[in-house]
């Protein structure tokens, strides 16, 4: 094989997958066959480059993405470990953004499929390059073509086998190049080492080799002819149409390998050495022009204990120096102190970036994930980053000690701009501080960071559902306020007519008075008090809601009425008024998409039945074969902890967004127990 169709330049590869299939392994085997660490690092030792923090670590999984530096035959790579739990599956959007190509690591294994559609679909809607590796391929169990034809309905683009095992005893040995067309038996973490194909395997290879070749002439005329007059094609050929229908979005070539062992490792490498495309082809991709000034994209946020804020960037163009002044769309964000080579958690200073490379920028202020930043002064482009899904999962989060309230707020923030799918936000109806994710393993591994990287005691719980009261019936009440206490005394005197508004109608206040029994200056002091008065209502303390009140008549004291007595007087009304006028408790209901694999959407109906939700109907979800979107009325108390069964019914990759639809009575026992678990926690 030739160089001729071999890019150069710095590249950024990003090696993606379903949850447990192996991308952390097959990082640490390309740096140790690139030479860039000693030998490879094992997760469940504590000894990988990537995982190494303390929560990826202690839940034996990828929690965020990991970086690492290395050089294959003289060319320069950052590859991008990427997690592949659904939960923190937005750590690879900022970051694929920039990438030259992805590595897709998936096993053989059919309940995986509707993740690595998933994955897939990511890369599909960004027109990223792509790669699949067959991974654990020493534990199959079908053959390498059944594997094939099992894993094709997650892509949309055909996978085009490039190598195919040989058995021996029912273990995979080594393989079968279709592209090089030798066999190579594996050698446990060296070198594969070439063998003569005999007997079965001879036979398998012309089959095999046959069926890439066709898939290939579909976009190659030429091609289709050599077959046709069954002409052998010349390798050079072969390889430059793998090369571009790859790089073209035509194909998936899919490489076969054990990362643990080591196998396979090499020819991935030098598949993405003379095929992946590079910072050039990128640049088009993105509609970006090589100026020679410089162009980065923040892939990634990290506070480090000691050496403060880096940001993880991609040169799109342009060479970066150290010191220099940048800006994004918004304005100014800092000024670059330090540019550093990553190897996992350890950054090695380095002099400036030239475009390709990818590099750790320390103390950019003001940088976010996911911003396209240039030199202060010249025009930020702008790179589509989708932004974080909502949160599907919501807790309160608040400090064991009260003294660490301000400590916490700096620690969000913080813990935010390192994950932007951590959302924080505050609800004001219960003074909760909220923290809202994707999921059970997401929020814990949140707390378990304020508690471990920046020393905060905290306590998590559910979020109090937002009840609310209204009333059914119209009532005219007296509030009166008189006090009497040497000097001065206090005097507000007011009758109002209290009725039902139709639902979302809110706080209607009104007045009818007449003759001046009430003078007008004291009127915005009554509706004080009356909607303060609305803040807790009768039956358990919760905002009253959908009410009008009238002011008909009272009386005033010439010398002792104030704003404040008619304020009082305004709030002794309600106080008095609304338990007469049938008051009733509401609850939110919220409008749920469901978005599921269509084999479990049955079991997703039964769970929303079961949460006391309406179905409102169900069709397939566009652009997504094989899945569903499933719409449905469900309150909120009943999906704070939906996404738990959700994903145990979906093989994990089960999602959904809710908005408020509207307030709903509640009555019965289950209005009798929210009343009283209200009157538990008020005592």
């Amino acid at each position: 094989m030739t160089d001729t169709n071999r890019n150069s330049g710095p590249r950024c590869i990003a090696i993606v997958g379903p949850f447990s299939s192996g991308k952390t392994s097959v990082m640490e085997a390309i740096l140790d066959r690139a030479g860039a660490i000693e030998k490879p690092g094992s997760m469940t030792e504590g000894t990988s480059v990537g995982d190494a923090s303390p929560e990826a670590r202690a839940h034996n999984m990828s929690v965020e993405l990991n970086a690492a530096h290395a050089d294959f035959m003289g060319e320069t790579y950052t590859f991008l470990d990427c997690p592949g739990s659904v939960e923190f599956a937005y750590e690879s959007e900022p970051a694929t953004a920039a990438v030259d190509a992805a590595i897709v690591v998936v096993e053989p294994d059919e309940k995986k499929i509707p993740a690595l559609q998933v994955v897939l679909k990511a890369l599909e809607q960004r027109g990223i390059p792509r790669i699949l590796f067959l991974n654990k391929i020493d534990k199959a169990t079908i053959g390498a073509r059944d594997a094939l034809s099992m894993l094709q309905p997650a892509s949309e683009i055909p996978l085009v086998l490039r190598q195919v095992p040989t058995w021996k005893d029912g273990i995979a040995t080594g393989f079968i190049d279709l592209a090089l067309d030798r066999a190579y038996v594996y050698r446990e973490h060296a070198a594969s080492e070439v063998v003569d194909l005999t007997g079965d395997d001879a036979a398998r290879r012309d089959e095999a080799r046959f069926s890439m070749l066709e898939t290939l002439a579909d976009h190659d005329d030429a091609l289709m002819e050599q077959l046709l007059e069954d002409i052998e094609p010349p390798r050079d050929a072969v390889f430059n149409d793998l090369a571009e229908e790859m790089r073209q979005g035509l194909i998936v070539p899919v490489f076969i390998g054990s990362a643990l062992h080591g196998n396979g490792i090499f020819r991935l490498l030098k598949a993405l050495r003379h095929e992946a495309p590079d910072i050039t082809a990128t640049q088009v991709r993105l509609g970006l022009k090589e100026s020679g000034t410089p162009v980065l994209q923040v892939l990634k946020t990290v506070h480090t204990t000691h050496g403060g804020k880096l940001s993880l960037a991609r040169i799109l163009s342009g060479r970066l120096e150290d010191g220099s002044e940048l800006a994004s769309a918004s304005g100014d964000v800092g000024k670059v102190s330090g540019i550093y080579s990553l190897l996992g958690q350890k950054a090695t200073k380095r002099g400036p970036a030239e475009a390709g490379e990818t590099v750790a920028l320390g103390k950019v202020d003001d940088a976010q994930t996911g911003q396209t930043l240039v030199l202060r002064g010249a025009k930020a482009p702008t790179i589509d980053v989708p932004a974080p899904p909502q949160p599907v999962l919501q807790k309160v989060v608040a400090p064991s000690e009260r003294k660490d309230e301000v400590k916490l707020s700096a620690a969000l923030t913080r813990m935010t701009e390192e994950d932007p799918s951590i959302i924080v936000s505050h609800r004001q109806e219960t003074g909760e501080t909220l923290i809202g994710g994707q999921g059970e393993m997401h929020l814990r591994v949140a707390a378990e960071r304020l508690t471990g990287k920046y020393g905060l005691a905290v306590e998590t719980r559910p979020a109090t559902v937002p009840y609310k009261e209204t009333i059914r019936a119209t009532v005219t009440t007296r509030g009166r306020h008189k006090k009497q206490s040497g000097g001065h005394g206090q005097f507000g005197d007011i009758v109002v007519d209290i009725k039902p508004l139709p639902r979302g109608e809110g706080f209607v206040f009104a007045e009818t008075i007449s003759g001046g029994v009430v003078p007008r200056q004291y009127f915005s002091a009554v509706e004080h008090g009356i909607v303060d008065a609305l803040k807790s209502g009768p039956l358990g303390g919760f905002p009253v809601v959908d009410v009008g009140v009238t002011l008909v008549d009272g009386s005033y004291h010439s010398v002792d009425s104030s704003e404040q007595a008619f304020k009082m007087a305004g709030s002794i009304a309600m106080r008095e008024g609304l338990p007469n006028a049938k008051p009733v408790l509401l609850e939110p209901i919220m409008k749920v998409t469901v978005a599921t694999p269509n084999e479990a959407t049955a079991r997703v109906n039964a769970i929303v039945s079961g949460r006391r939700g309406q179905l409102m109907g169900y069709d397939r979800r566009e652009g997504w074969p094989g899945w569903d979107v499933v719409e449905a009325l469900i309150p909120e108390s009943e999906i704070t902890d939906l996404i738990i069964e959700l994903r145990s019914a979906t093989a994990g990759v089960g999602t959904f967004t809710s908005t408020f639809d509207h307030l709903q009575e509640v009555s019965g026992r289950l209005a009798d127990e929210i009343l009283d678990k209200a009157k538990e926690k008020a005592a």
